[in-house]
């Protein structure tokens, strides 16, 4: 036998073997793992709706939303149903505790006052933040939500600081002069039909945008129009699985394009810190500034 064909046996004899490995850790990761989870919590009494393969709940989940939000709504308070049908339905199946699955990770839902107030005391640290997925965790990066410890009481500190009273009084001038202009705006459509919503999402971005970037207000409701598309996707997203080990080498259009907005929020919030930094340095300003960036 020639080099050529030993080298094709030892090239098809590897691929093997790692398809092989391949399907077992999937086999694993996907099937066995929820398998046994599903198990150990139905023998304490927990319940839910059963583990689908990679997928779990979520194709039943988003068929629940789809339905919900394709009937026009009452006017009621009774919003549960319809804001979140798959837990309204799955508590009154199963219980105020169920087990569900996001893909092939369980959770644990849990409606009981008491038991909430538990896991928030979390005295023990036995109930640890849980890690966010690929989309959120470019919206909310490393910020109180997804921090423990002591970068969480540093960055709590800084936030308890920024929205002391005597901070807000100090907002109250930029959120007058947003709401003047928006008023000013709306005499102009005297008579006419207006979205209230999108306009008071406006006002929302505007007021955020001056209060946390002041003079540099323009760049920041840029900033918070990316940051709304990068919500839009990440919404869109919550309930789609990713595919084992495919995931890893192909990323989808809504990957490529929350990968070049996240780079783009991050570029452009260095480029007003370094603005900032530079007139401190050459003696133009005497401080970073009072806002929530400063």
């Amino acid at each position: 036998m020639d080099t050529m064909g030993k080298l094709l046996i030892i090239f098809t004899f590897s691929l093997c073997l790692y398809l092989l490995v391949a399907l077992l850790y999937v086999f694993y990761r996907y099937w066995w793992i929820p398998y046994r989870i599903q198990l150990i919590m139905n023998s304490q009494g927990i319940r839910g709706p059963p583990y689908k393969f990679i997928h779990g709940n979520n194709k039943e989940t988003a068929a629940m939303r789809r339905e919900a939000f394709s009937k026009p709504m009452a006017l009621t308070h009774a919003i549960f149903p319809r804001v979140m049908p798959h837990v309204y339905s799955w508590i009154n199946k199963y219980g105020k505790s169920y087990l569900s699955w996001n893909g092939f990770r369980p959770q644990l839902v849990i409606t009981d006052p008491e038991i909430v107030k538990e896991v928030l005391r979390n005295s023990e640290k036995a109930f640890p933040k849980g890690k966010p997925t690929n989309f959120f965790e470019k919206i909310l990066g490393e910020g109180l939500v997804t921090t423990e410890s002591e970068k969480w009481a540093r960055q709590r500190k800084l936030a308890n600081y920024a929205f002391h009273g005597e901070s807000l009084k100090n907002m109250i001038p930029a959120v007058v002069v947003s709401v003047e202009t928006m008023l000013e705006k709306w005499k102009g459509r005297e008579g006419k039909e207006m979205e209230v919503f999108q306009e008071f999402k406006l006002l929302t971005s505007e007021v955020i945008s001056r209060t946390a970037f002041s003079s540099s207000y323009l760049e920041g409701e840029k900033i918070f129009e990316m940051l709304t598309k990068l919500s839009l996707i990440a919404s869109r997203n919550v309930f789609k699985t990713r595919l084992p080990i495919i995931s890893r080498f192909w990323k989808s259009s809504d990957e490529i394009e929350s990968d070049k907005l996240a780079k783009m929020i991050h570029d452009s919030v260095m480029k007003i810190v370094e603005k900032r930094e530079e007139k401190v340095v050459t003696g133009e300003a005497d401080s970073f500034g009072n806002d929530f960036l400063g």
